[in-house]
C-alpha cells in the first residue's frame, strides 16, 4: 500500500492504518529505535508509541512522505527515553559516541542536545547538507540521524570503516567551518 492510502486511513480513523504502518515501516522504525536505545524492548515500546504519535497527529497533519515523517517521530520518541534514563542504564548504543563527535564541532562549554535544537544551528547543518554529495549526505545522515554505528555504515556504502571515519570526520570539518562563518561557534 502506498503513502497517500495509509496516511488516507489515519485520516478516516481507520484501525488499519497502523497495521499498515507496522507492515511497511515497522522494521525501519525499529532499527532507528533500536539503534538510539540498545533495548529491544525499549525499542519496540518506542516503535509503538510511534503508531499512537501518528495517530493522534493525522487529523492535523498529512505528510506527502510517510517514512521520514516515522522516522522523526520515532527518533525524538527514542530520545525522549534515552534523556529519561530508561535506556542510559543499559547503556545506549550508539547516542553517546554521536554526540561525542558533533560535541567537538560545537562551543565546548554548550550543551550539545540543547544546541542541536536551537533553530539558527538547525538551518546551518540544513545548508551544509545540502551542498554535500549524495553519498557524503547518506554517509553523514546514517550516522548522525540514524545513530548507525561505523561497522553497518561501511557494510551499507561498500566502504572500508576508516574510509567512513574519514569521511565523517572531514563532514565535520566543514560543519565547524560553516559554523564558524555563520558565527554559531
Amino acid at each position: 500500500m502506498d503513502d497517500a492510502a495509509i496516511v488516507s486511513l489515519y485520516w478516516a480513523r481507520s484501525e488499519d492504518a497502523i497495521s499498515q504502518t507496522a507492515a511497511k515501516y515497522g522494521a525501519y522504525c525499529r532499527t532507528i529505535s533500536y539503534n538510539i536505545l540498545a533495548n529491544a524492548e525499549d525499542a519496540d515500546e518506542c516503535v509503538n508509541d510511534t503508531y499512537l504519535s501518528a495517530w493522534n497527529s493525522m487529523p492535523t497533519h498529512r505528510p506527502t512522505y510517510l517514512a521520514p515523517y516515522l522516522a522523526k517521530l520515532t527518533r525524538w520518541l527514542s530520545l525522549n527515553r534515552l534523556r529519561d534514563g530508561n535506556s542510559l542504564k543499559r547503556g545506549g548504543r550508539e547516542i553517546p559516541a554521536v554526540l561525542d563527535e558533533l560535541a567537538e564541532t560545537l562551543d565546548p562549554g554548550a550543551d550539545v542536545e540543547k544546541e542541536i535544537a536551537v533553530r539558527e544551528l538547525n538551518a546551518a547543518i540544513r545548508n551544509m547538507l545540502e551542498s554535500l554529495g549524495k553519498t557524503e549526505r547518506d554517509i553523514f545522515l546514517s550516522r548522525y540521524w540514524y545513530a548507525a554505528s561505523i561497522s553497518e555504515i561501511a557494510w551499507k556504502s561498500g566502504f572500508t570503516e576508516s574510509k567512513v571515519k574519514s569521511m565523517l570526520h572531514r563532514t565535520r570539518c566543514r560543519l565547524l567551518k560553516q559554523l564558524k562563518e555563520d558565527g554559531l561557534c
